[in-house]
Formats: structure tokens, sequence, C-alpha cells
């Protein structure tokens, strides 16, 4: 059973960054990240093939965030930039063991607990 834990999250001003980590405790192929705001449903951000050679964003986020992995680390990143209130939330990363590129999809094996992000003046 592989753990995944996130970091990096915390408050920030509109126009902000925050830089978010996953790390796994074992060997994942593809990885996502997910967030969901309160009373809201979780929705998908971003993904990242296995070997970090193909990406894919929502388009809420497309040209603000980018999404990296370093597999030497078992590191999975997520660099946000250009902060909006709207992408306030509980941040998740999720991933697969075996499936190489998992895209939008919203079936994960691997769970983290999540980290918060606020952006708010």
């Amino acid at each position: 059973q592989v753990q995944l834990v996130e970091s990096g999250g915390g408050s920030v001003q509109p126009g902000g960054s925050l830089r978010l980590s996953c790390t796994a405790s074992g060997y994942v192929a593809c990885m996502s990240w997910f967030r969901q705001a309160p009373g809201k449903e979780r929705t998908w951000v971003s993904a990242i093939s296995s070997g970090g050679g193909t990406t894919l964003y929502a388009d809420s986020v497309k040209g603000r965030f980018t999404i990296s992995r370093d597999n030497a680390k078992n590191t999975l990143f997520l660099q946000m930039n250009s902060l909006k209130p709207e992408d306030t939330g509980m941040y998740y990363c999720a991933a697969d063991s075996s499936e190489p590129f998992c895209g939008s999809r919203r079936t994960f094996l691997y769970w983290g607990q999540g980290t918060q992000v606020t952006v708010s003046s």
C-alpha cells in the first residue's frame, strides 16, 4: 500500500504563488492533482504521466499552474502562480500503480489527505 503525503499549502493574497508537493512512499505511475472548495465536489486540476513527459490541465488553471514530478524522489509538484480566490480549497494528490497516464479521470488507487490552500485579501 502506497501512502501519499501532500505539503506546501497555506494562505496567500490574490496574485500570489504557492508550490504544493506530494511524496509517495513507493512507486507510482500516473499522478494527478484535485481540489475541493468548501461545499463543493472534488474537481480534477491537472495530471502528469509516469515519465513526466505528458501533462494536462483543467481550463480554469491552464497557464497559471504547472505540474511536474521528480521520480528519483517519488515526489509530485504543483506550482501555482497568479492565484485567485476561486483557487481556494483542499488540494489532493492521487496516483495509480500501473497506468502510464490517467488524464482527467477521477478514480485512483491512492489518495493523499490533502493540503489547504486559501487565497484571500
